[in-house]
């Protein structure tokens, strides 16, 4: 059963916001509205570092049509069983996805718990083009404009957090979660998308993989690779993959002008899942 997550904080002063109608109001008075698309926005005017921080509407549009091509699947199979594993029918498990996007993996997510099992949810990114995609086509979620430096989520109160490649803030990631909750980590290793970046640089740096040193707080229960090879079919696919990376922005003009011309391209999908644990004892909890 997929219900909406509950425990909000107030991003201005990390009081418990409490769902009245469409808005949501903490002890103070501070209150955040529900927009007709059913997401809020809790990232305040202060800690935007700019006018409309995140992802564009266009780049949200590419990477929606992106992953519904199933080129990503594998992920986002491979981050659901990391996330479901050891999480039995009974109360609740809250789960966050930390750059949620269009809302692609927490769906995945949502589609593969098992019968019996209930999962709160709750997506957040900083670009509310992303929130807006995601709430429009997952109704039974939470869903909030935020950053991952001050999550508006009230302390302890997750079972599970993903991050797929994103910016992960690890003090605020151990705020939000149990003892024992765990993160699902999910970064490019060194050949993702090595065809396509072989294409739109002059050149390509070492990047050899190195272990995963877990952050403080945090023990590291696995490090997996996943890696495959994946065929891009048409011209517009591979706008879709490069509008949606930050490479359309690093990536010289020449560079973007040789990928605009390919009819086709075969590439490299590689990636490292690192499942993460909270530890009961960590200090700055104490």
């Amino acid at each position: 059963m997929i219900q909406p997550f509950q425990a909000l904080a107030c991003p201005l002063d990390g009081a418990a916001l409490q769902r009245h109608g469409a808005t949501w109001r903490c002890a103070a008075g501070h209150s955040f509205d529900i927009a007709s698309q059913g997401y809020a926005n809790l990232l305040p005017v202060q800690y935007k570092r700019s006018k409309d921080p995140g992802d564009s509407k266009e780049m949200i549009a590419a990477r929606r049509r992106y992953l519904e091509s199933g080129v990503y699947q594998p992920i986002a199979a491979a981050t659901a069983r990391a996330a479901l594993a050891d999480l039995a029918p009974g109360a609740p498990a809250g789960c966050l996805d930390a750059g949620c996007g269009e809302g692609y993996y927490l769906r995945e997510l949502a589609a593969a718990a098992p019968p019996g099992l209930t999962l709160e949810i709750l997506g957040l990114d900083i670009s509310k083009w992303a929130v807006q995609a995601a709430a429009r086509q997952e109704k039974r979620a939470t869903w909030v404009v935020g950053t991952n430096a001050r999550l508006p989520v009230r302390p302890a109160s997750l079972d599970r957090l993903l991050c797929l490649f994103g910016f992960p803030v690890h003090a605020e990631f151990a705020r939000v979660l149990r003892p024992g909750g765990r993160i699902v980590q999910v970064d490019a290793g060194p050949d993702h998308l090595r065809e396509l970046r072989e294409i739109i640089y002059p050149r390509l740096k070492d990047d050899p993989r190195r272990a995963f040193a877990p952050p403080a707080g945090f023990a590291l229960l696995s490090e997996d690779t996943l890696r495959y090879p994946a065929r891009l079919t048409s011209r517009a696919q591979i706008a879709d993959l490069l509008t949606m990376t930050p490479h359309l922005y690093r990536a010289t003009a020449e560079g973007r002008a040789r990928a605009a011309a390919l009819d086709g391209l075969d590439i490299t999908v590689d990636v490292r899942i690192a499942l993460l644990a909270r530890s009961a004892d960590d200090p700055a909890r104490a």
